[in-house]
């Protein structure tokens, strides 16, 4: 069996197997929720995170960079340039003088004391609302070793999204993809912002679509026999499991939400088509597509009710939904002749996808409100991207660009903003993990 070319484009590779926002900010509501992230006209929070002082300096200035990034691609807040600052932070220490804040438009401060002590680390942090004053809205105190910093500022920035927000935040969580090794090409996974990368995959061979379960466990498909078999490995690496070995592809899982089952693209009766395996053993349930077409690329919906997929059974590859049972299949996808690698967004009450088009020149991400049919384009003019993957809150989308600035990438979902690079270097295949334990 030939080995595929991985390139950009998960259409590509399988045609190569078959040869072989911003946020209005509101009153402060009942449920504490400050701001409104419903809202269709929206403008982002103004929030500064000064630099904690009676601290160590190189882990207070590594809580900074961290609680700046992500509060930054959160998609709700506007991090203030530190030069802006007024307040005497020496004076202030973990308080606040209310006007100094007001003067330079914060709305929220963010006041933090680290304390390194051998390999210990306590990390005391406060949040102010300037509104009301200098009493902290959220306070905590972690404790911790100090390898583990970045990880503790992480759980605090979530508690501020969902203070601020009542949703999870997604710092933390982790993302997978796929890069070109010496004899191949190889799975790693990293923290989502890109700190920490490490393989996955631990051969030298061909390994392909990485996809993660809801448990932390990454199926992927990979030529280390000889032909494209599906194996499950945990999510830090190690001697990966062989599940699915039927003759012919066994490509692009995705595990429903309960973790049970993996809908996957498999040729072993002569035509790629849409199967459910057992994520235990690898047994096949049933089967969901019956077409001559090229069928590809399922994507679980959130509910496990329907599985998205691509095929190009009304000519070029486009974007198709079907029910998880079977049954006929529904064409969504109308934009350009082009659409691939569907994947679904995991906020509650949404019924959207994200995908790759490519109706002008270059490949782009959208999203497709399924109800209201609303197409939002979440990259334009700025290389080719593709393989969108959802953040587990669903506000922002991973993906892979090539060209210019090629690597991973992550956008806010609503579309606004510029997308922020996490990774440097040529990536396909990309999958945003389960978000973080508490």
């Amino acid at each position: 069996m030939m080995i595929p070319r991985i390139g950009n484009k998960v259409w590509l590779v399988v045609a190569t197997l078959l040869c072989l926002s911003g946020v209005a900010r509101s009153a402060q509501a009942d449920d504490g929720v400050v701001i409104d992230v419903s809202g269709a006209k929206r403008s982002s929070y103004p929030l500064a995170i000064p630099v904690g002082v009676d601290s160590d300096a190189a882990a207070a200035k590594e809580v900074a960079d961290v609680a700046s990034f992500d509060m930054s691609v959160a998609g709700f807040f506007k991090v203030l340039d530190p030069k802006s600052f007024l307040a005497d932070l020496a004076a202030e220490k973990l308080s606040i003088e209310p006007q100094k804040w007001k003067d330079v438009g914060a709305f929220g401060v963010m006041k933090f004391q680290v304390t390194a002590s051998g390999d210990g680390v306590v990390f005391d942090v406060k949040l102010y609302e300037v509104s009301k004053g200098a009493t902290a809205s959220l306070a905590k105190t972690y404790r911790g070793k100090r390898k583990d910093l970045r990880k503790l500022v992480h759980m605090w920035c979530n508690e501020m999204v969902k203070f601020y927000t009542n949703e999870a935040g997604f710092f933390g969580s982790k993302i997978a993809f796929t890069v070109k090794s010496k004899k191949g090409s190889a799975i790693y996974a990293m923290d989502f912002d890109g700190a920490n990368p490490y393989g996955v995959s631990r051969n030298e061979s061909t390994n392909i679509l990485p996809a993660w379960s809801n448990g932390g466990a990454i199926a992927y498909t990979s030529f280390m026999r000889g032909s494209a078999d599906l194996y499950l490995a945990s999510g830090g690496g190690g001697r990966p499991k062989r599940l699915s070995a039927q003759k012919g592809m066994n490509t692009g899982a995705s595990f429903s939400p309960d973790g049970s089952q993996i809908a996957l693209t498999l040729s072993k009766d002569g035509n790629p088509e849409i199967y459910i395996i057992k994520a235990s053993d690898g047994t096949v349930v049933r089967r969901i597509t019956n077409n001559k077409a090229i069928d590809t690329s399922p994507a679980w919906s959130p509910d496990g009710s329907r599985i998205a997929f691509v095929s190009d059974r009304e000519g070029g590859p486009q974007i198709f939904v079907v029910s998880a049972s079977g049954g006929e299949a529904k064409r969504l996808s109308f934009n350009g002749s082009y659409n691939t690698t569907p994947t679904w967004s995991p906020k509650k009450g949404a019924n959207i996808i994200a995908y790759t088009t490519r109706d002008g020149g270059t490949y782009d991400i959208v999203t497709l409100d399924l109800d209201s049919k609303k197409m939002v384009r979440v990259t334009q003019n700025e290389g080719s991207n593709e393989e969108p993957s959802f953040s587990p809150n669903g506000r922002v989308i991973a993906f892979a660009r090539s060209g210019g600035g090629s690597g991973v990438y992550i956008a806010n979902a609503d579309g606004t903003g510029k997308a922020t690079k996490v990774w440097s270097g040529s990536a396909t295949g990309v999958d945003w993990g389960p978000a973080p334990s508490e």
